[in-house]
């Protein structure tokens, strides 16, 4: 593509060209801005190069040639690259590959890593595709050029390809930006402040369901709530490392009363602090706090997505302090509540990955031994499958991220169980040993949702809008066919109101436009009422996921709405 970009548009600098979980994109800098309308010459170009069969040549050069070479060539950002490699490594191996042979008219050379196929001829030209064009800043920093991206996809046959847009044209009718706007749940205002989530009353109300379900789940599970402030002072996040090490993260400080304060990125300091104002022995151990906190991160503006990426977001944020010799015990009830938890929701196919020790780490090899033997051990006791990322881990403690897979097979991280022996270091955390002397407690982050915002978004496309009938923020609507029952789908909705469920009624349209609305508006169950429904104390029943069911007596949609409703099924 990049040989493409360059033939088709003079002068333009090529920066970096990675691939990605579904295709690849190119970044470049060019004097003349592309639009949509460029993509098929530039594809087209591409298949030319293709049918050409040119052999890929790897040839590995020395640093001083690669950077004489990418300097004749008049590419500044390859330079740049070629520094920072030189920077990390000395003494790595520095790689062109060349698309045909030197010298010859169809040749194209760039600073790659590699590999790659052997020739250009091994890609289908029918079996790639141009789909977007975007801006990024170089090397994602604001103050940088702000380049052209292009993304594309490729194939190993047409069919896979077109399976690939099916798949796409599936997730744009899925797309949660789309489907809030169209469902009234949520909406993101730039003239209040972009990634700032602003909850609209019918996706607040399904977010108040997914928080009462979360606090209950987790009384259950012996977990006691905080709520915590949304600033503190500086000096806290000092102690806990965040100006050193996370300031780009950070909104900047405000002034209160002459000292400086800082808009909370993460809720485990105000945790720790809650901690630290008691005194606790072994006994006490171990201690499970949960809250559902709302953290402040900058996020710059081009990186922002929907709910998925947001300045403004409330963790399902949870700390357990314990002995070392718990850890095991603990883990594994965060892993039974995570299943407990998510497959409700309907997840239940889940992809785990345990991260261990990296080369620099705090705490003793003693105990980090302990930990990662006490993970894989609460894994295997759970029967879970999981791939291990060796030397992956944080530097203040092994971690488990675990994905979950949503109706499109689409993977997204969500819940994360992570091991810290440096906050407890940092803020001088102890507990009272049985030898009676002080220890420091094992921390343990946990989060199972991850954000309600990202999580939320999630839910959204994975249902396609059509939450199921205990999350649905109405989950019957009335029909009456005319005022003259009026009545009677009034003492209807009473009693479905009275038994805890969410009801509407809707008047003033016609029969048809009113199954029409409900249909749109992806409400579980709806009921036409007429003359005879009233005369009988009957409904006519239809849902969203089976259309018309007939008629049932009022009472009997009562009762099989509560049996639905408690049990979290379907009607």
């Amino acid at each position: 593509m990049a040989m493409a970009v360059q033939r088709l548009h003079k002068g333009a600098q090529v920066t970096i060209g990675p691939w990605t979980e579904r295709g690849f994109f190119y970044d470049f800098d060019m004097p003349q801005p592309l639009t949509e309308r460029d993509l098929p010459k530039i594809r087209k170009e591409m298949q030319r190069i293709l049918k050409k069969n040119l052999p890929f040549v790897r040839e590995e050069v020395g640093a001083d040639e690669a950077r004489r070479r990418i300097q004749a060539a008049g590419e500044p950002y390859k330079l740049e690259i070629l520094e920072s490699i030189l920077e990390r490594d000395p003494e790595a191996p520095i790689t062109i590959y060349h698309i045909g042979d030197p010298g010859s008219a169809e040749h194209w050379w760039d600073l790659c890593a590699g590999p790659h196929v052997a020739t250009t001829g091994d890609i289908a030209p029918d079996a790639l595709d141009l789909e977007s064009v975007a801006g990024a800043y170089w090397r994602g920093d604001e103050k940088r050029p702000m380049l052209q991206r292009i993304y594309g996809t490729a194939w190993q046959t047409k069919e896979q390809l077109e399976a690939y847009r099916r798949f796409n044209e599936e997730a744009a009718l899925r797309d949660h930006r789309r489907l809030g706007a169209e469902l009234d749940l949520f909406s993101i205002s730039e003239g209040c402040g972009g990634g700032l989530v602003f909850w609209h009353p019918k996706g607040a109300m399904v977010r108040h369901l997914i928080e009462d379900f979360w606090k209950d789940i987790h009384l259950q599970h012996g977990y006691q709530l905080l709520y915590t402030p949304h600033i503190a002072k500086v000096d806290l996040w000092k102690t806990s490392g965040h100006i050193d090490f996370y300031r780009d993260s950070m909104f900047n400080q405000m002034d209160v009363d002459a000292e400086e304060y800082q808009l909370k990125p993460m809720n485990c300091p105000f945790h720790i602090s809650v901690y630290k104002q008691g005194y606790y022995s072994y006994r006490d151990l171990p201690i499970r706090w949960a809250e559902l906190g709302t953290v402040y991160r900058y996020e710059r503006s081009g990186t922002m997505h929907g709910l998925f990426r947001v300045r403004g977001f409330t963790q399902d944020d949870a700390h357990i302090f314990c002995l070392p010799s718990q850890i095991e015990g603990e883990i594994l009830s965060v892993l039974d509540l995570t299943e407990q938890l998510l497959s409700q929701f309907g997840f239940e196919d889940f992809e785990v990955n345990l991260s261990t020790r990296p080369d620099k780490f705090v705490g003793s090899e003693e105990i980090w031994e302990q930990a990662e033997q006490a993970l894989k051990g609460a894994l295997q006791r759970k029967g879970w499958a999981f791939q291990e990322d060796a030397g992956g881990g944080a530097f203040y403690g092994p971690k488990i991220d675990i994905k979950i897979c949503d109706a499109l097979g689409r993977k997204w991280q969500c819940s994360t169980v992570q091991l810290d022996f440096n906050l407890p270091e940092r803020f001088d955390m102890f507990y009272i040993s049985d030898a009676n002397v002080k220890e420091r407690p094992i921390m343990i982050h946990r989060a199972i949702l991850g954000s309600l915002e990202r999580f939320m978004g999630i839910l959204i496309e994975n249902f396609a809008g059509a939450f199921p009938l205990w999350l649905a923020p109405v989950q019957c609507r009335l029909v009456p066919v005319s005022s003259t029952v009026a009545d009677y789908v009034d003492r209807v909705a009473a009693d479905l109101r009275a038994a805890g469920l969410r009801v509407e009624v809707v008047s003033g349209l016609s029969v048809g436009k009113a199954i029409r609305g409900a249909e749109t508006d992806k409400v579980p169950v709806m009921c036409v009422i007429g003359q005879r429904e009233a005369a009988e104390g009957t409904v006519s029943v239809r849902t969203y996921a089976d259309g018309d069911l007939g008629t049932m007596h009022a009472q009997e949609l009562v009762s099989r709405l509560v049996a639905a409703n408690t049990t979290k099924s379907s009607f």
